[in-house]
């Protein structure tokens, strides 16, 4: 899964460059510019890829790490 977030950060990557998009006038819904669309859908992506990346590439030893200051700070006072 680790492998699947940072392929999703690549994609997300080159997404974001959005130069296809430049010179495109286009109204969706009416009065929303199709970049400014594209543009939320990129941030969306760029969410649930990172709700992904905590979820199942989150380094484990971090909470380790933590959870022994704590135990080392209550065993200082």
């Amino acid at each position: 899964m680790k492998y699947l977030v940072w392929s999703l950060v690549v994609v997300l990557i080159i997404l974001h460059q959005d130069f296809w998009n430049w010179d495109n006038a286009d109204l969706v819904f009416g009065f929303l510019p199709v970049t400014l669309l594209y543009q939320v859908c990129i941030s969306l992506g760029a969410g649930i890829t990172w709700f992904l990346a905590v979820q199942f590439a989150w380094p484990q030893e971090l909470e380790y790490i933590e959870q022994q200051l704590e135990e080392k700070k209550w065993e200082d006072k």
